[in-house]
């Protein structure tokens, strides 16, 4: 597919006026934008294939330094591991360099399912070398043959196949949402790899499940590294981590920012529905007004393990799975163990601009209950522990043994 000239001005167009009206950032210097624009625009222009100037926007996106922020057409299918493969990559060095190792593996995930391992490290896909800073991107609804390294310098050959899309707006494999398990000394642990559903109806219903399970435990591991985030699930995890009603925090237009506001007069959202018949009911309630809304958790009452949770989170811990992690360390409700979280949490929304070309956009910011911005930043763990590969391919996890550690201390 070929664009027109016209064509290209059209887009271009259409982008500028999207990122103008609806970047939730309001301290984007719009005049320096305004030159960036200008400065870019004959390279813009200039594309001629549909890969080339997706390439463009997205190189003038970058201007805004804001996640959840892309450009892509709707036959485009390439995706980072973590959303492909449902696999994360960390770097290492190696007897041969830099290179990629995968550390969050998510169980029935394509990387999973192909035989890939914590630990191992990626050497090259359908025989291409990959090397640091340069990632592999994965087509959805593709195979591709994966060289690893192992423990002892054994090297295997594997093929991994990458799901169809079901939804071009969210390109994503759909790994087993959440495991749990019960270790030593009556530790309960659930990993959870993201928080699938825009209100997260079922997840609630498995949390609740898995809880009920763990009813002896009076100590508890919440795994979130690599959680890629998602919807408003989480609020059901957070309410299982304190007793009573609780503000999380509160998502932000840039409307409402410029227009002012008091936190404690925002609609409020302070439960997960039993049914899927009040949908309509939310729908009306908050999806069709400004999206400036707090988050209340659900008040489930005490639990043995309060006062003893530990949570684990690392580089790829994202969005939803952030807003938890940042919830507990607010409040003093779990102590974290991990690395620095990845700083990516923005509501976001795709819009249409033209020829199938869709157009991604954060439209509201998120602050903790005491104002504090997640996004570029992170979460920082009160535990700073490192993964490494060489550990991994042994088979110990570091950043697991400190929280055991840990909670089996409390």
């Amino acid at each position: 597919m070929m664009l027109s000239q016209r064509e290209r001005e059209q887009i271009l167009q259409r982008v500028v006026s999207r990122v103008a009206r609806n970047h939730f950032n309001p301290t984007v210097d719009q005049l320096a934008w305004g030159d960036f624009v200008r400065e870019r625009k004959h390279r813009v222009l200039s594309a001629g294939s549909v890969e080339e100037f997706e390439g463009e926007i997205q190189e003038l996106l970058s201007f805004l330094k804001t996640s959840h922020t892309g450009f892509f057409h709707r036959t485009s299918r390439r995706v980072p591991s973590h959303r492909s493969i449902a696999a994360t990559l960390r770097r290492c060095q190696t007897r041969d360099g830099v290179r990629w190792f995968f550390e969050d593996v998510h169980r029935e995930g394509p990387a999973q399912q192909a035989g890939i391992c914590p630990g191992d490290v990626l050497l090259y896909v359908d025989g291409e070398e990959i090397i640091p800073p340069a990632a592999p991107l994965f087509r959805m609804d593709s195979q591709f043959l994966l060289m690893v390294e192992r423990a002892g310098g054994s090297r295997i050959e594997t093929s991994v196949l990458t799901p169809p899309v079901k939804d071009h707006r969210f390109l994503a494999a759909e790994p087993a949402v959440l495991a749990f398990d019960v270790l030593d000394k009556n530790v309960g642990f659930i990993k959870i790899t993201h928080f699938p559903g825009m209100v997260g109806i079922d997840l609630a219903r498995q949390l609740d499940n898995v809880f009920q399970k763990l009813a002896s435990c009076d100590r508890l591991i919440i795994d979130l590294r690599g959680n890629s985030g998602g919807g408003i699930g989480g609020l059901r995890l957070m309410s299982y981590l304190t007793p009573g009603r609780l503000p999380v925090g509160y998502s932000l237009t840039r409307r409402r920012a410029i227009r002012g506001y008091e936190k404690e007069r925002l609609p409020r959202f302070g439960g997960i529905p039993a049914t899927k018949v009040l949908l309509p009911w939310l729908l009306v309630r908050y999806a069709l007004v400004d999206k400036s809304i707090v988050v209340v958790t659900e008040g489930l009452g005490p639990q043995t393990f309060h006062g003893r949770i530990v949570i684990l989170v690392n580089e790829h811990t994202a969005s939803a799975g952030e807003m938890v992690a940042a919830f507990a360390k607010e409040n003093g409700l779990a102590a974290l163990v991990g690395t620095t979280t990845a700083g990516r949490l923005l509501s976001s929304k795709p819009f249409k601009v033209g020829l199938e070309f869709v157009l991604v956009l954060p439209v509201a910011s998120y602050l903790t209950w005491n104002g504090d911005v997640i996004e570029g930043k992170g979460v920082d763990p009160h535990v700073p522990v490192e993964l490494f590969y060489d550990r991994l391919q042994e088979g110990a996890d570091t950043q697991l043994e400190m929280a055991l550690k840990i909670a089996s201390a409390m």
